[in-house]
């Protein structure tokens, strides 16, 4: 039974391997520090937090989220430590609210590797606060307690670890804020949530969805989320039929997909079927399922590596003890430890191994289905959908910009989804050094394919908005990227010639910081029938190549400016550039690159997704070798534009 906490009260835990699941309604850090007897920490080695996520016995996120699963080995603690803290904390300078009285409280469960809650906690009462120790698991006579602590600090993060002792307070918070805005930087926007306020989410029916674990004495196995199902499942036996049947889908509202394929005879796995998610549209289920199987195959391959990290840690565990002893270093003795301590390494990694590959063909198979069925605005340029394409009437929901994985099977490609409207830039990176596969390439060829990359973007954006609702405007200062851009430009799909030199450079950005302005005092009045009779409302892209070429202090201050606002209004920048040529502005322009999603013309491993962290390796969309649907694509822009006046 879930013992259900209040401020000060505690609860025996009758295990010691848990997780920590905090569920916020706004993006928040969670870290945590160990205590001794007294609940002094000794130093920042104690501390587990974003830029530091991993001790022995205790993982944290790697970045801040609405959502986080703490993995906690009692057992596995160093020497000495007799109590864990539990901290979060409201990012800074995130835009994000500055004090938890502005957000949902937030709820802390302390559950088994099962999923089972042993005890929770709602942080009711804050106000000002803006870190705050939410509960802590101590050791008393042996056994250990779980309590609800609830203790706010206004002064934030800092404030907190200072009253836990901890020496330099103020700079190791403002180390941790700095490594929680990089990782925001570079994580992949999880969805939105649905009304109930859970995001819809997939999870497979044998899929292991537990974030990494210090220590696990078993190979990861299916674990129920209380969350999306109020039952348990058990998963198919190593080596049987794979079940496709999800059985923790979210059914809730939206109406749940119309069964497209015939029920499974008994002894029979259900096979994948596409749109096998929540949604008011096929659109919506796809990009649902989409988001799942990212999930999905994120929570298995950490699960995967930390099984492995285990085994490897139990096999020295192993080796120390049995080879303390001076007379089992040599002979025999020794020999057989050796031996026996592989052979379970060897055997758990083996085991966590069959998991992975289970869970690994399930996603293949799913993706199998569901890339056919992708409409064009999800579907990569080698898909016949885009062969047939029609300018559609109505936005859709998302755009592919790219594919991710992960190197535990690299031919299982995730789509990578971003919303529309776009909520924030994209900045194509030519540069050599940020990339092992761009370092050996010529620096030619590499700008030439960023910029390829920016029209294919560019050129998918125009095909999946409505005639006339979306405009691509071009800043090519040097004039050195007419060879990328012709398509865009013999197709006469651009809303003025490309400008050139500073004074192109000035007039159009001159007319789109207008543009912003002036939208947003017609929003802010409620006036939005006053705005001029000449001015384009419809969503604006500015695509600048070769940045900082051509630009003089007034235009990088005015692109910052439509960088940070002019995604609300409907403006949105599609940068090339290389951050090693702009490094003369030093940290004028870190906000600039923070703002912006970061792709590249090459395979990169950049992106991290938002539940645990990997660095996944994304892959730009590539125009199949000698196909022309880019030039068809925009031939039909053209026609639905001449069609409908525009």
């Amino acid at each position: 039974m879930t013992a259900e906490l209040v401020r000060g009260q505690n609860h025996t835990l009758p295990q010691t391997r848990l997780e920590i699941r905090v569920s916020a309604g706004t993006p928040v850090v969670a870290g945590a520090t160990l205590g001794d007897e007294r609940g002094t920490v000794r130093g920042v080695e104690w501390i587990a937090h974003p830029g530091s996520p991993q001790l022995p016995g205790l993982e944290v996120s790697q970045q801040a989220a609405a959502d986080h699963r703490l993995a906690v080995d009692l057992e596995a603690l160093p020497a000495g430590a007799h109590r864990v803290t539990v901290l979060l904390a409201l990012p800074v300078g995130a835009g994000g609210p500055a004090r938890f009285g502005a957000v949902p409280a937030p709820f802390v469960a302390v559950t088994g590797l099962d999923g089972a809650e042993i005890a929770t906690f709602t942080l009711t009462g804050l106000d000002a606060e803006s870190a705050v120790s939410a509960l802590e698991l101590y050791r008393r006579q042996d056994a250990w307690k779980v309590r609800a602590v609830g203790q706010g600090y206004a002064g934030g993060l800092a404030e907190m670890l200072a009253d836990q002792g901890v020496a330099e307070a103020t700079g190791l918070a403002g180390s941790i804020q700095e490594a929680v805005t990089r990782g925001l930087a570079r994580s992949v926007a999880p969805p939105p949530r649905t009304q109930g306020g859970d995001r819809v989410r997939h999870a497979t029916g044998s899929a292991d969805h537990r974030p990494p674990t210090p220590s696990a004495p078993e190979p990861p196995e299916p674990l129920a989320d209380p969350a999306t199902t109020p039952q348990p499942h058990t998963a198919p036996a190593a080596g049987g039929p794979i079940d496709y049947a999800h059985p923790r889908r979210q059914h809730a509202a939206p109406p749940s997909p119309p069964p497209t394929a015939p029920a499974p005879q008994p002894g029979q796995a259900a096979q994948p079927v596409a749109g096998d998610a929540t949604g008011w549209s096929m659109d919506e289920r796809l990009y649902n399922q989409i988001w799942g199987m990212f999930e999905d195959l994120a929570r298995a391959v950490a699960a995967y590596r930390s099984a492995v990290d285990f085994a490897e840690s139990r096999m020295d565990q192993e080796l120390d003890r049995a080879l303390s002893d001076p007379r089992n270093r040599i002979g025999g003795a020794g020999d057989r430890a050796r031996e026996g301590a592989r052979a379970k390494r060897d055997e758990l990694t083996s085991r966590a191994r069959e998991v992975l590959d289970r869970d690994l063909a399930q996603l293949a198979a799913e993706a199998a289905v569901v890339e056919p069925a992708l409409p064009a605005a999800y579907a990569g340029w080698d898909n016949p959908v885009w062969h047939a394409h029609r300018v559609p009437m109505e936005i859709p929901m998302a755009l592919r910009v790219g594919d991710l994985h992960l190197p535990e099977r690299t031919d299982l490609r995730i789509p990578l989804l971003v919303r529309l409207p776009l909520e924030r830039g994209i900045w194509v990176d030519s540069g050599r050094t940020a990339s092992e596969a761009a370092a050996p390439m010529d620096t030619d060829r590499l700008r030439r394919l960023a910029m390829e990359t920016a029209v294919a973007h560019a050129a998918r954006l125009l095909a999946v908005y409505p005639p006339g609702e979306f405009s691509v405007h071009v800043i090519d200062p040097a004039g050195a990227a007419a060879a990328p851009l012709a398509p865009l430009v013999d197709a006469g799909v651009l809303a003025g010639p490309p400008a050139a030199g500073p004074g192109g450079v000035a007039s159009v950005l001159a007319h789109l910081t207008r543009r912003v302005d002036l939208v947003q005092m017609a929003v802010r009045a409620g006036a939005a029938d006053s705005l001029p009779p000449d001015l384009d409302t419809g969503e604006q892209l500015l695509v600048v190549n070769d940045f900082p070429h051509g630009f003089d202090d007034r235009a990088v201050t005015q692109l910052r400016y439509l960088a940070d606002e002019g995604p609300a209004v409907g403006v949105h920048l599609l940068m090339v550039a290389d951050r090693e040529e702009a490094r003369a502005y030093g940290p004028v322009l870190d906000p600039l690159w923070r703002s912006l999603l970061r792709i590249t013309p090459v395979a990169d491993s950049h992106l991290a997704d938002p539940w645990v962290g990997h660095a996944w390796t994304y892959e730009p969309l590539a125009v199949p070798p000698g196909s022309r649907v880019l030039e068809q694509v925009l031939t039909a822009v053209a026609a639905a534009r001449r069609a409908a006046g525009r």
